[in-house]
């Protein structure tokens, strides 16, 4: 088990969106979340007090945990010094990077000596079986989206809140580091090798109760070059009963891929929708889910009746305005 509370580490992080893992454990977890950790030239700033590691010890956190997911998911050498220091400050280190801390000599040489923990989440520890699409018991939502880092993790874990609030049965099944490291379970499914991810999101959404349902944390993008396997493995292997659109109306262009442009909500549910169709005919496309934290108040209300209205299903930022309309949704399937 990773210790809590947190110091989180912001290293060097060029812009928020640099810094979602920290993010999501300081909005979903901030119980555990006493401080940030941010170096010179860090762009990020999650209203949390700055800290040192000697000011993080004394006010009792346990991990530090890296909560930056950067492209390629490397540990840099400018981090290097604060790690090996919070090693022998006496924190355990956990990381979601692909860049293993395990992997590190120099880290696993300070870990050893100070009698500390080197947490990799993003590590399968499950020997994952190849997907059978087998029809489960109980149902399934996904949330896809227009882009990556569109608020997909978001979507899931507001409806997950308001249907615990409504007493349905349901479960917030995480897919990324950082869902993991807010529940402390899941499946890490872009370190899984390819031919098994579609049946490790299988494992992870298993027979339940007819009622029951399971809110599989989307990745990635089917538009997003760089990253649409690891959808195509969610949309197959979770079967989803249900799907939720998702998307960020500021960009102009995917996110680290300047020369592609974000496709339509409409383009999104006429290609996620077909493809959901190959596992589970039933599948329906139920509701929008805007990420407006860029957006003004009045832009964000104005933009979400926009959508509803032009796409013809319910629509809200589930974290701002709440996921009631979402979760209403569901009891029609």
């Amino acid at each position: 088990m990773i210790k809590t509370p947190y110091i989180l580490f912001l290293g060097d992080a060029p812009d928020m969106l640099a810094a979602k893992v920290a993010i999501g454990i300081r909005d979903w977890r901030p119980e555990n979340a006493i401080g940030q950790y941010r170096m010179e030239g860090c762009k990020a700033d999650l209203g949390l007090t700055d800290m040192t590691l000697a000011d993080a010890k004394a006010a009792g956190a346990k991990t530090l945990v890296i909560g930056v997911a950067n492209r390629g998911g490397v540990i840099s050498q400018a981090w290097k010094k604060v790690l090996v220091g919070a090693l022998e400050e006496g924190f355990d280190l956990a990381s979601g990077l692909h860049n293993l801390l395990r992997d590190e000599p120099d880290l696993v040489a300070v870990a050893e000596a100070c009698g500390r923990s080197l947490h990799d989440v993003r590590v399968p520890e499950v020997e994952y079986p190849i997907a059978n699409g087998e029809k489960r018991s109980g149902k399934r939502c996904l949330a896809v989206g227009t882009d990556c880092s569109v608020g997909k993790m978001y979507t899931a874990l507001a409806m997950d809140a308001e249907m615990r609030a409504r007493e349905m049965k349901c479960t917030f099944r995480p897919t990324g580091q950082t869902g993991i490291l807010i529940t402390g379970d899941g499946v890490p499914l872009d370190a899984v090798v390819a031919d098994f991810m579609a049946g490790s999101v299988e494992w992870l959404t298993p027979d339940n109760d007819p009622d029951h349902w399971d809110l599989i944390e989307g990745q990635g993008s089917l538009f997003h070059v760089s990253y649409s396997g690891v959808t195509m493995a969610l949309i197959h292997g979770g079967q989803p009963d249900a799907l939720i659109l998702c998307h960020e109306p500021t960009r102009d262009h995917m996110r680290g891929l300047p020369g592609y442009e974000l496709p339509t909500l409409e383009t999104l549910r006429d290609t996620a929708l077909p493809l959901a169709r190959v596992a589970n005919p039933a599948c329906k496309v139920v509701g929008v889910a805007v990420n407006t934290q860029n957006l003004s108040e009045v832009e964000a209300r104005a933009y979400v009746e926009k959508v509803e209205n032009e796409i013809g299903l319910p629509t809200t930022d589930p974290y701002r305005f709440g996921a009631s309309k979402l979760v209403d949704a569901l009891a029609q399937v």
